[in-house]
């Protein structure tokens, strides 16, 4: 996958890859989101509130055009194929993507738990406030804007949670029944702007009785 580093998360059960989305992407990825932002009728031609679970007051589906010129999706399909070959040993011969979608998140607003569609699905960040805010009771740990993965139950050496403190340009990939969600934030009028997509890839490398 060029020059991108892969590294390969087994909190639990699915494996999960992280990646680092290059910064000419982000800012290509987030001028696009900026210019959406900043017109209403671009914002509702690309609203997808409608159709996700989030908590939040502007969510924007990513037109096949932008997904293809800023090396999204060649980013996404390197980091998928190297993924699977990393941990199947299989090469896949397709990667479509179904859908991707940018979250702009302010202060307590929050996505629920839920999964997504297709095979593969990630989530990742592309902006970022300078704090998600103090916990009322100190002692309390503190999950203000974090990205939760959920996989299974809680029990003796074995944990069901895997919490991602958000990073500009951190990204993770992972199959797109697992679990997941985003916790509120405060103390702030700044944006926590993630980014997710769903995929399908060849049913020879999905099917795992194949």
């Amino acid at each position: 996958m060029g020059e991108e580093k892969l590294n390969i998360i087994n909190p639990f059960g699915p494996s999960i890859a992280k990646v680092k989305i290059p910064d000419k992407i982000i800012k290509s990825l987030n001028d696009h989101v900026d210019k959406i932002r900043n017109n209403e009728k671009l914002s509702e031609k690309f609203d997808a509130g409608k159709t996700l679970i989030g908590n939040v007051k502007q969510e924007i589906f990513l037109s096949k055009e932008i997904i293809e010129e800023s090396g999204w999706l060649s980013f996404l399909t390197n980091s998928t194929r190297a993924w699977i070959k990393f941990c199947l040993g299989k090469n896949i011969t397709k990667f479509n993507i179904n859908s991707s979608w940018v979250v702009s998140q302010f202060s307590n607003e929050y996505n629920p738990v839920h999964w997504h569609n297709g095979h593969i699905s990630g989530a990742g960040f592309l902006k970022l406030p300078p704090t998600f805010g103090k916990t009322f009771q100190k002692e309390k740990k503190n999950l203000n804007g974090k990205l939760v993965l959920i996989h299974g139950s809680r029990s003796f050496m074995s944990d069901s949670k895997y919490e991602i403190i958000p990073k500009v340009g951190d990204f993770y990939i992972f199959p797109h029944y697992l679990m997941h969600t985003v916790y509120p934030f405060k103390d702030t009028n700044e944006e926590r702007r993630s980014i997710s997509f769903n995929a399908v890839i060849d049913e020879n490398s999905f099917d795992v009785f194949i």
